[in-house]
């Protein structure tokens, strides 16, 4: 696994230009495979329209301790992106107005961000009461001054949802990084100390599985099972629900498939499995993502592929709800991934 960025390391996909011009082209126009518009064009279901707006996603920086292999955020310790104090005061006078009801954050390690803590505090402030924070779990293990993390989470009931690949040492730290297991099985028993994942206890922490090739998740629940025996057997660990996210074929898991030439059958998979049900319920309906700098999206992929929102309040500096929730959604070839199967979401199955 490398040790950098895409970014860092010059790579030629860290351009979200040919991302697109890779999902545009190839088995797509070349009409082996029908683009993501035209299949949901099949079912009546294009344009892709927002419903209520119910969570506020924003991402802290791109900054983090890890350079996991299969990150569509192309994250690390040498992505330097940090969302800003002044951004994230415009964050908050979102939040008073909002008619979201969640406040995700993410990153990279959103943890990393200087300003986190006090940005969760004034957030509580002006009336966010759900609370969900994405972390790798390790951030906790990796300097003194995280080592509150789990006291400042159950503080403020923060939701904690944390990426695990697997029960076993070896396919985790295939995925995220020599030590990264054992590291996430001491912050896990560090969040079971404090009350999080404990039958019956409102600290929520629930745990996030990614496929460590070019696989689809099987099933959540079966998954979960699994998951919570292992865990608790080997270590003694509780969590609430495992979440099974499907990889969408952006970033470094678009250069990993295209490196090991999987990309072709990755994306044949994503396409057979295709299930317009997902397609009611997929994230970018009722969430609105916020980058580092401010620019709004309709979800984290997007984010990452540069797709703004097709509004003229594209920026949280002209953030207008109304005329936000007047706008065509908008969808690439990536978007297979959120809707093959079960579906798949920041929050797991959803069909």
């Amino acid at each position: 696994m490398s040790i950098k960025s895409l970014h860092a390391r010059n790579n030629d996909l860290a351009n979200t230009a040919r991302q697109l011009e890779i999902l545009s082209n190839g088995i797509f126009a070349e009409g082996k495979l029908s683009t993501f518009a035209k299949k949901i064009q099949e079912t009546n279901q294009l344009p892709l329209r927002p419903k209520k707006l119910e969570v506020l996603q924003i991402n802290l920086g791109y900054m983090c301790n890890q350079v996991c292999g299969h990150c569509h955020v192309d994250a690390g310790p040498d992505r330097k992106e940090i969302m800003t104090l002044e951004t994230m005061q415009q964050c908050l006078e979102v939040i008073k107005n909002t008619g979201a009801h969640t406040l995700d954050l993410t990153g990279g390690a959103p943890e990393m961000n200087p300003n986190f803590k006090w940005f969760v505090e004034e957030a509580a402030k002006v009336g966010i009461k759900d609370f969900i924070v994405r972390s790798n779990l390790t951030i906790i293990l990796a300097n003194k001054k995280y080592h509150d993390l789990p006291d400042f989470f159950r503080s403020h009931s923060i939701h904690v949802v944390s990426s695990m690949p697997h029960w076993t040492r070896g396919k985790t730290d295939k995925q995220r990084g020599d030590g990264v297991f054992d590291k996430s099985i001491k912050a896990l028993q560090m969040l079971n100390k404090v009350g999080y994942g404990i039958e019956g206890s409102d600290l929520k922490l629930d745990l996030v599985y990614n496929p460590s090739g070019a696989f689809l998740p099987g099933d959540q629940k079966a998954l979960e099972n699994d998951f919570k025996m292992a865990l608790k057997s080997e270590f003694h660990i509780d969590f609430h629900h495992l979440f099974a996210i499907t990889n969408l074929p952006i970033s470094r898991f678009l250069d990993y498939l295209i490196a090991s030439e999987n990309y072709e059958d990755y994306m044949y998979s994503l396409v057979e499995a295709y299930n317009p049900s997902a397609v009611e319920s997929v994230m970018c309906t009722n969430t609105l993502s916020v980058s580092w700098d401010g620019w709004l999206y309709d979800c984290d992929f997007n984010q990452m592929l540069n797709l703004k929102v097709a509004s003229k309040a594209n920026h949280i500096s002209a953030y207008n709800e109304a005329i936000l929730q007047d706008r065509n959604i908008i969808i690439n070839q990536h978007c297979y991934g959120c809707t093959a199967g079960a579906g798949s979401s920041c929050q797991g199955v959803i069909a």
